[in-house]
Order: C-alpha cells, then structure tokens, then sequence
C-alpha cells in the first residue's frame, strides 16, 4: 500500500495536487482528524488490497485536532506502517497574492491580516514540514507544472520510490533562492557571459554561452569538486532514507553561468545512471525585448 499525508501551507496547491493524485487512483480524504489515522489505516489494511493507493489531506483547518498529528505518525511508525508525508510549500508573497485573488481569509487569521496568519501557519508546521519526505515548492507553478511534478512523484508506481530522486536546478540569486533546496551552490565568482554583448542575448543551454563558462579554470576546478562532493553525499542520503535531492546552482540572473554548470552537472549524474533531472528556474526572467528567444 501507498499511502501518503498531504499537508502544508494554506493557498500552497494542496487541493490541486489531491486532484491529480485523485486522477492517478488514489482513494483521497480531506481533512481527515489527525486521531482517526490509525484507524482509517487500519481499515484500508482489512481491505485485503481493494484500497492499495490512499492520500489524507491534513492541514491546520482542523484546529486543535492537529496537535494529534505526530502521535498518530509516531503510533503509525510503532506498527511498522509505512507512510509518505507531502509538503506543498510557497513563498509569503504568492500565497498572499493568492489569499487576494480569491478574497479568502487567512484559517489563522480570520479577522486580520493574511500575512500574519501565514507567519503563525509556518510555526504551526516547522516540525511536520522538517519531517516531509517530498517537499514541493508552488511559488512559480501553474496548474499543469504541479501536475507534471506531482506525476513525477506518485504516478509512476503502486509501490513507494526506493531511488533517490535527484534534481538539478539553476536559479538566480535576485529572483530568491529555491524554498526546497538541500544543496545551493553560489557561482557568481565565474567571469559573467551577461557583460560579453555577443553572449548576452544567449542563455547557458547555448553554445556560445556554454563553452565560455566550462572553458573557465575556476569552472573546471568548481566542477571537479562539486562532483567529488556529491560522490560522497549521495549514497550518505540513500543510505539515511532520502527520497528527493534539490541541487540548486545559482547566479546573479539564472541565465548565463547557472544554466550552463547546472547542464554539466545534470550530465555527469545522467552518465553515472542516477534518477536525475533538471530545471531551470529563472532561464526566462531576464529577456529582455528584442532579446534572442529561446
């Protein structure tokens, strides 16, 4: 049995993704009391392999009922029952936004700011989201986007994922670091293709601007490594239990240096049969009119 706890922050997508896991088999329940998990655990075990595939959407709607969160996890791990938590996170300023565009108030502030109520939210779920096996990032997802990466995670198999998912992403410093990165690399102290007029209409999945970064000794020393490095963390997290890796490398603008080292990095992980993918974040935030499109 699969059988994952969806939680997170208020306006984060988690209706959405209960959607699409509802679109991939799984028997979906929102808003489930925290003290009933075991039970309804138990329920699913007795029938005999008819529901092989759940998801519970637990959040803090459920007011003082969530603080049994965590004794119902812990009796779930006493019993050996296995289970995945999903945590869908966003930044303040889009979930504000969010609250806005659908003139909802904030569950923790009803009466006050909505901003408030996602800073007491954020309290709330510290320990829950630090205990998340899978930790997705809405701040720049539209509908389909939270699909595709929620397929990624739970459509492919009945059974849990056993390989460590491993993505690289590129961002710019000046757009925000990624909120689910567990590794950032700054490399800003590579020569900047941006200040080359021929190269700066290109982004680093070109040519031109490809071979300027890798051809510099402070990428080729950065890179060997990197890849040392992670050599080294990679099995550790298998070994730990680790299910998803974020590898964000960042720039000034996530277009130029980013791009091309996250690509390079991208490539040595594929050549060494990893579960990898890659992303780039902020690769269109900087086009400028007249600019090269990509």
């Amino acid at each position: 049995m699969r059988f994952i706890i969806v939680t997170g922050l208020s306006g984060a997508g988690k209706t959405e993704a209960t959607r699409s896991l509802e679109d991939m088999g799984y028997f979906c329940v929102d808003n489930l009391p925290p003290k009933l998990i075991p039970k309804f655990a138990e329920a699913c075990i007795q029938s005999d392999g008819k529901i092989n595939k759940v998801a519970l959407v637990i959040d803090i709607r459920g007011g003082i009922f969530f603080d049994d969160l965590f004794e119902s996890l812990n009796y779930l791990k006493e019993q050996d029952f296995k289970y995945e938590i999903l945590f869908l996170d966003s930044s303040d300023e889009v979930l504000v936004k969010r609250f806005k565009e659908t003139r909802r108030s904030h569950p923790l502030a009803p009466r006050g700011r909505v901003i408030a109520g996602i800073n007491e939210e954020r309290k709330k779920l510290r320990e829950v989201k630090d205990r998340a096996d899978i930790i997705i990032d809405t701040s720049k997802y539209a509908i389909k986007d939270l699909r595709e990466e929620m397929n990624k995670h739970y459509g492919d198999s009945k059974q849990p994922r056993k390989n460590l998912s491993i993505t690289i992403l590129s961002f710019g410093f000046k757009h925000g670091i990624p909120v689910d990165s567990d590794l950032v690399f700054d490399v800003r102290f590579i020569p900047n293709p941006f200040y080359i007029p021929s190269l700066k209409p290109y982004s680093g999945n070109d040519k031109p601007v490809k071979e300027y970064v890798l051809e510099q000794e402070e990428t080729k020393n950065f890179l060997t490594k990197v890849e040392d490095m992670l050599e080294f963390l990679i099995p550790c997290y298998k070994k730990e239990g680790k299910r998803q890796l974020i590898i964000s490398i960042g720039c000034t603008g996530g277009r130029h240096r980013s791009v091309a080292i996250a690509n390079a990095i991208y490539e040595k992980l594929l050549n060494k049969n990893y579960n990898v993918s890659i992303e780039h974040r902020d690769i269109k935030e900087d086009v400028h009119q007249g600019a090269r499109k990509l």
